[in-house]
C-alpha cells in the first residue's frame, strides 16, 4: 500500500508558491487588515518586486519551506503557510499561515492547511517542536491554534502598538508527542 499524499487534504492542497502567484499575493499585501493579522511591522502595501525577492530568498533558504494553499478545484492560491527558522540540530521550527481574502476566513481552509503542514513538519522533516506567535487581538487564529493542540507557553506583554493601544503577543508551541496524541480527527 502506498503512503498517503502528505500535502493534500479533503478540501485543500499545499503546493509551491510561484512567481505566477505573485499578482494574487500582492493584492493581499495591499490590505491593511490582512497585514495587521500577519506581522508586527507597520501595515504598508508591499510591491510585487519586494514579494518576488521574499519568494526568491525563501526558495534559496535551507531553513524554510513555503507552500501555497489552494483549494482542490482551483490553481489560484487562497493563502500560504510557511515553516521557517528551522534549527535542524534541535529539530525546531516556526510556522506561520496567511489566508489572503476575508471571503475565505472562517471556512476551515486554515485548519486543514495547518494540519497538512504540521504532518509535513513532524512526519517528513522529523521535527520535534513547532512554534508560533500570535497577537492577542487575533482571536480567530488563537482558536485555530488551540484547536490544533498548540499550547500557550508565554506572553510578550504589551509587545505591539496599533491605533494608540498596546497588545500582547502570545508564544505557542506544539511538540511531536502532543501532535501524535491530539484529540482531532486526522486527515485521510
Amino acid at each position: 500500500m502506498a503512503p498517503s499524499t502528505p500535502l493534500r487534504g479533503s478540501r485543500v492542497r499545499l503546493t509551491a508558491l510561484t512567481q505566477d502567484d505573485l499578482p494574487t499575493v500582492t493584492e493581499w499585501h495591499q490590505n491593511a487588515e490582512f497585514l495587521r493579522l500577519l506581522d508586527a511591522p507597520p501595515a504598508y502595501p508591499k510591491t510585487e518586486t519586494s514579494l518576488a525577492q521574499w519568494l526568491d530568498d525563501t526558495d534559496k533558504a535551507t531553513d524554510a519551506f513555503l507552500f501555497a494553499i489552494r483549494s482542490l478545484d482551483s490553481d489560484t492560491p487562497i493563502g500560504y503557510v510557511e515553516l521557517d527558522g528551522i534549527l535542524w540540530i534541535h529539530r525546531v521550527s516556526g510556522v506561520s499561515i496567511a489566508i489572503g481574502e476575508a471571503q475565505h476566513w472562517g471556512k476551515g481552509y486554515g485548519y486543514e492547511a495547518m494540519q497538512l503542514v504540521l504532518r509535513f513538519a513532524f512526519d517528513e522533516l522529523n521535527l520535534h517542536r513547532v512554534q508560533l506567535t500570535v497577537f492577542s487581538y487575533n482571536e480567530r487564529a488563537i482558536a485555530l491554534y488551540e484547536k490544533l493542540g498548540f499550547q500557550r507557553e508565554g506572553v510578550y506583554r504589551e509587545h505591539l502598538q496599533r491605533d494608540g493601544r498596546r497588545y500582547d503577543m502570545y508564544l505557542y508551541g506544539l511538540l511531536r508527542s502532543e501532535w501524535e496524541n491530539r484529540n482531532v480527527t486526522p486527515l485521510e
